[in-house]
Order: structure tokens, then C-alpha cells, then sequence
């Protein structure tokens, strides 16, 4: 089983490596690959020192899994370059998201979608892979009309720069910004570029991908998407309107039973999930469950999860796990 990460030295692929230390991952063979500045420098896995190498000679190496997290242009133009070598490749960009030829994947919703003709897969954006999760088992019981979400995302959804910025200023350091805002002691209700309807591209991202996700257009979302000063995972308050009316107990023991998801729901004494707690976990936790008392069959969740784990190199590394399992690789 080889298997290549491609940006292997960048947030989500240094992240993608741990996991796949972390989880025992079945490789034979471990194929680095970044850009050119950094081919021939190494990192190291498991204790051992690996060499990165070019996209090229990555090919020639014709992995079986290839995981993605080097940028949608990087995808849009190598992922296909995989795929004639054989190569299954899971791509975290947002580039194949939206095609409908391409499965767009959370294992705890929709891995069974899968085949072995697909060739690449999409990962998800980070804030809508938690909700679904989420969303799912409850949507299997009470089928949910309406989702409006409100986000509380981490720096390091951005990236690298981010986190220097937000260093730096507590720092008191004038360095590289990569928001047009002060980010430390502040909060920006801006995800993305703005669009022609007023939302940003990071909304209209959860709105559609939830759709594919769940296999059901009739779902509607709103969200509002933040960014706040914080590490270790985003945030979300979300607020369900379902068709069918439910009981509280049942919904909490829905979600105790349901995979990839901990409950954290105990306000008598202050228990409730926070960035903090999700940082380096593979779980979605949920808590403050509490029905909406301003409308009928309507429930409220705080959801955080890891951004860069359950958000992004958990869930390919999940996929990829179920592709080995189904024998699709």
C-alpha cells in the first residue's frame, strides 16, 4: 500500500502525517511530496526519515492513495495526473467539491456512495464536515427542513500566515496580515470572498456541500461564518427546524450512539464542548441541547470540532481507511 501526501509540508499535510502515525494507517510505503523548494529536504514518520519528492516522481512512484491538501489550482491540475496512473486520490481543496461527476465524502454519512471507480474524492469543507455528522442521524429520524448556522472558526482554517498574524499581534509585532483586520481581541463575520448575494463564498460552500453530503436538495441552510482569535477547532451554533417532532432524551441518546460524535452536555455543572477540548481529537462533540422555545419542532446544538484533524486530514485519512477496508484500492 503506498501512499503519497501531496503539500505533506504544509498545516493540513504535517497533520495528515500525524494521523496517519496516530491511527496506525496500513502503508508499506510513504511518498512526501511538496513543492520544488522543498523536494529533496526530509520529514520524518514513524521515526524514519523520508525525502520529499516532486509531483512528478511522485506519479512515476504510482501510489495507490494519494491525499491532497497543496490548494484547489494544485489539484485541479495534478489529481487527474494521478488518476490515469492508477492512484485514488482524496482531495482536501475545495476544487472537485462542487462536480457532481466527483463523491463529495464524510465516512459517518455517506462513504457507503463509494465505488471502485472513484478515482478522486472530495473531502469537504471543514465547518460543514462537523455539522453533517451531526446532522445525519438526526435528519434518519426526524428528517430536518431547516438549518441556520453560525460559525466560530479557528486561525488555522487559514493557514500558517494566520497564525503568525494572530501571534504577532499579541506579540505586539508588525508582520505579514493575512485578514485586511486585526484578528487578536477582534472577530471578523468574513470567510472567503463576498459574493454577488451578500454571502461569502465559506457560507454558500456549507449551504451546497450539506445538500450533497445529506443526498437531499430539500434541506434548507442559511450560515453566517466568523472568524475568531483561537486554536484548536471551530465552533458552531446550530439551529434545526425538523418535520417531525422529537423528545430531548431521545435526541441526546441518538447522538451518544452515533459514530464520531461525543456528547458534552452537562450545564448543572458548566460541561459543554469548547475549541480547547476538541484540539487533536478525531471526534465531533456536541452539546448544549436544548429545544428552541420560539418555534415548533425546532433544536439547538453547539458543535465544535479539531479543524485541521476531523476537519480535514482525519476525515480523508477516514476515507481512505474505508476504500482499504471495502477493498476499493
Amino acid at each position: 500500500m503506498k501512499v503519497a501526501v501531496v503539500g505533506a509540508t504544509g498545516l493540513v499535510g504535517t497533520v495528515m502525517l500525524k494521523v496517519l502515525e496516530e491511527r496506525n494507517f496500513p502503508l508499506t510505503e510513504l511518498i512526501p511530496v511538496a513543492s520544488e523548494k522543498s523536494v529533496g529536504k526530509e520529514i520524518t514518520f514513524k521515526g524514519k526519515k523520508f525525502p520529499i519528492v516532486s509531483m512528478d516522481t511522485a506519479i512515476g512512484m504510482r501510489p495507490d492513495i494519494a491525499l491532497f491538501s497543496a490548494g484547489g489550482n494544485t489539484s485541479l491540475e495534478h489529481a487527474p495526473r494521478f488518476k490515469e496512473a492508477g492512484t485514488t486520490v482524496i482531495d482536501n481543496s475545495s476544487a472537485w467539491r462542487m462536480d457532481p461527476a466527483i463523491k463529495l465524502i464524510v465516512p459517518e454519512v455517506n462513504a457507503y456512495e463509494l465505488s471502485i471507480d472513484n478515482k478522486i474524492i472530495a473531502n469537504p469543507n471543514c465547518s460543514t464536515i462537523q455539522m453533517v455528522v451531526v446532522l445525519k442521524p438526526l435528519h434518519d429520524k426526524y428528517k430536518i427542513k431547516r438549518v441556520v448556522v453560525s460559525t466560530y472558526q479557528s486561525v488555522t482554517g487559514t493557514g500558517v500566515k494566520a497564525v503568525e498574524q494572530l501571534m504577532n499581534e499579541r506579540k505586539g509585532i508588525d508582520g505579514p496580515k493575512a485578514y485586511p483586520y486585526e484578528i487578536d481581541l477582534n472577530v471578523l463575520p468574513h470567510i472567503d470572498v463576498f459574493m454577488d448575494n451578500g454571502y461569502t463564498k465559506e457560507e454558500m460552500k456549507m449551504v451546497k456541500e450539506t445538500n450533497k453530503i445529506m443526498s437531499d436538495d430539500t434541506i434548507k441552510v442559511t450560515a453566517t461564518t466568523v472568524r475568531i482569535p483561537v486554536m484548536g477547532g471551530h465552533s458552531e451554533s446550530v439551529n434545526i427546524e425538523f418535520e417531525n417532532d422529537f423528545d430531548l432524551a431521545e435526541v441526546r441518546s441518538i447522538l451518544e450512539k452515533s459514530p464520531g460524535i461525543i456528547v458534552v452536555d452537562d450545564v448543572a455543572n458548566l460541561k459543554y464542548p469548547m475549541p480547547k477540548d476538541a484540539h487533536e481529537k478525531d471526534e465531533v462533540f456536541v452539546g448544549r441541547i436544548r429545544r428552541d422555545e420560539s418555534a415548533p419542532k425546532a433544536l439547538n446544538l453547539w458543535i465544535v470540532a479539531d479543524n485541521l484533524r476531523k476537519g480535514a486530514a482525519t476525515n480523508a485519512v477516514q476515507i481512505a481507511e474505508y476504500l482499504i477496508r471495502k477493498e476499493l484500492v
